[in-house]
Order: structure tokens, then C-alpha cells, then sequence
């Protein structure tokens, strides 16, 4: 009865996550994703271009000059975004800093879609335990959120090449503020994702030598599949569907599907923590259960927690409890 309870609810929460989401038109816009692209026409050209990407490890490196125009002032830090969009605010990244008095340990936080807030509770819990946190904002989320928009629609959209274009911007950004941090004398650098921030967090640490430890909560490969056949993606399926097949989306956001990277992040330099929901209708659980056992394949040994919880009820008690703790004992391993 319980269960039954906490699904209703979980899925109470989504339907409110529902509001103000809109169908959009379908669109390649390749010049986006891919900066070499020249007047890509079809779904097929799209898709070889981004076979390509998935290959390539200049995709996902640092931009040039990196290092350059960090500011900081009373516990934020500013710089510029290491890719320009035509949304002003959307090229300057804002990151909110907890200090936890010591340069040893810090960690870069990569929040869920549409988070409305940053996670206080969870940077005093960690930075109370030596854990500098740095949350960062995610393209078109707070600071940098669109004029206008009622939730972030241009994060994650119908729009293809757009949306390679953000994650591979929120990417090359935590990767540029790792290296802001590496300066400043942290030796150790986590990184931890929730939900859609797991697919960025864990791009960020296959592809980031820098990297000790990555924490994914509510994760999956595919980002195509899970936006496919999640409860909170719906209005974006619905624009795709008169239009392509998943796998032709399969092929062309194969840059954003972490199994695609599993060998990257199997490295033993490389800690891996994972916190799934059993219950989970927005990152279905077969789909998890892909991706763990892709790393399993390519001998990474995540340490993995699975709650009989949904996506939203994982910030109830008693499971954000359990998922603290587990995270707490993964940060404590040296």
C-alpha cells in the first residue's frame, strides 16, 4: 500500500513537471551541434556527423585559453562559458561555492532539468565533512536562464543539434571550472549528477583525467532513449515522433550516450557511485540496468545503490537519507 502511495505521488510530481512543456517543432540545426557542419539537410547526414563526434576526443576537450576571466565574490564564482550562444546570459557561468575550510577534496555538482533551486541541504551536509561544493549552473538554469522562458527548453528539446550543443557546453564548462580548481590547489576532484546533470557529470569524468570520483544519481546510457520513453519527456517525443524513429535519434545523440564511453570511465583512476530508483518512470530502470552492466562489461565496479523509491521520491525520507549515506561512505574512501 505504501508503494502504491509513493508512485501516486511520484507521479502527482510529474504532472506538475508537465505544466507550461509544449510540443516544438522538429529541427536538425547541425551548425549547433557540430561547428564544421555545412547546410546539413537530412537525418541521415546528421547522424554521420555525430557517429563521428562520438569518436572523436577533441569533441569534449577543453576549449583554448581555458584558464581565463574567473571571477570571484562572496562565495560565487563567474566565467565565461567555454561555447557563445546567442542567449547573452546563457554564455557566462555562475557557479554558487560552499568552502569547507580545507583545499583537499571539492566537488562539482551538475543539477537535474529544470531545477528550480540550488541543493543547500546536500553542499552543508558534504562541506561540514571537508567536501568543498561547487554548484555549477547548467546551460539555460538559473542565472543563465533564457528571458522569458517558463522552464529549459533550449537544455533539452526536439531541437537536435541544440541540445548536443548544451550538453556539450555544460561539459567544456565543468571541465574549465575543474581545471579553476586544480589551480587553486584542490588535489582531489569529484563530480556529481543528478539526472540529466548524470549524463554531464559523467561525460565530464570519462572524459577528464582530473577527475577521481564520480557520483551519478538517477542515471542511464541512452540520453535518446531515456528521453524516448521518460514520464518527464513526453512533449519532446510527441514533436518527434511524426518525424523520426528512435533509432534514428539513437544515432544522432550517440555523442550523449554514456555506454558509448563506458571504457573511459572503467579507468582505475576512476571511482564510480550510482543511486538508482526501482520505481523510476522518467529514467526507466531496464535502461540503468543497460548502462551498469556496460560497465560491468568494460570492468568498471561501480558501487551501486538501488532504492525501491520513484524519480521524485527519492528526495523523500527514507531514501535521500539512505542515498547520503552511501555517498558520505563513497566520498570517504581514499
Amino acid at each position: 500500500m505504501y508503494h502504491s502511495w509513493l508512485d501516486r505521488w511520484d507521479e502527482r510530481r510529474a504532472q506538475r513537471g508537465e505544466e507550461g512543456k509544449k510540443t516544438t517543432s522538429f529541427i536538425l540545426d547541425a551548425e549547433r551541434a557540430f561547428p564544421d557542419a555545412n547546410k546539413v539537410a537530412s537525418i541521415e547526414e546528421f547522424c554521420g556527423l555525430a557517429e563521428q563526434a562520438a569518436v572523436d576526443p577533441a569533441f569534449f576537450a577543453e576549449p583554448p585559453g581555458s584558464d581565463q576571466g574567473f571571477q570571484r565574490h562572496d562565495g560565487w564564482l563567474q566565467f565565461p562559458s567555454g561555447i557563445s550562444t546567442d542567449i547573452e546570459e546563457n554564455n557566462v557561468v555562475w557557479a554558487k561555492i560552499t568552502e569547507s575550510g580545507a583545499s583537499v577534496q571539492a566537488m562539482v555538482v551538475f543539477h537535474h532539468w529544470n531545477a528550480s533551486a540550488r541543493n543547500r541541504q546536500l553542499a552543508k551536509y558534504l562541506s561540514r565533512r571537508g567536501i568543498t561544493v561547487v554548484e555549477m549552473a547548467m546551460p539555460y538554469h538559473f542565472e543563465r536562464r533564457r528571458p522569458q522562458s517558463a522552464y529549459a527548453d533550449y537544455m533539452l528539446s526536439s531541437n537536435l543539434g541544440r541540445t548536443i550543443q548544451s550538453v556539450r557546453q555544460a561539459v567544456l564548462d565543468g571541465r574549465k571550472l575543474i581545471r579553476w580548481l586544480k589551480s587553486e590547489g584542490y588535489q582531489e576532484i569529484s563530480v556529481l549528477g543528478m539526472s540529466l546533470g548524470s549524463w554531464v557529470a559523467g561525460i565530464v569524468a570519462a572524459h577528464d583525467p582530473a577527475v577521481s570520483k564520480a557520483s551519478l544519481f538517477l542515471t542511464a546510457g541512452s540520453l535518446a532513449d531515456m528521453v524516448w520513453t521518460g514520464r518527464a519527456t513526453r512533449s519532446i517525443r510527441d514533436s518527434f515522433e511524426p518525424e523520426i524513429e528512435l533509432s534514428d535519434l539513437r544515432r544522432a545523440w550517440c555523442p550523449l550516450n554514456m555506454e558509448n564511453y563506458a571504457h573511459l570511465l572503467a579507468r582505475r583512476s576512476l571511482a564510480l557511485h550510482i543511486v538508482l530508483a526501482k520505481r523510476d518512470k522518467v529514467v526507466l530502470p531496464e535502461l540503468s540496468e543497460r548502462f551498469t552492466k556496460r560497465l560491468e562489461d568494460a570492468d568498471a565496479r561501480p558501487n551501486l545503490l538501488k532504492l525501491n523509491c520513484g524519480h521524485y521520491s527519492l528526495a523523500m525520507p527514507p531514501y535521500i537519507l539512505l542515498a547520503g549515506l552511501s555517498l558520505k561512505g563513497f566520498m570517504s574512501v581514499r
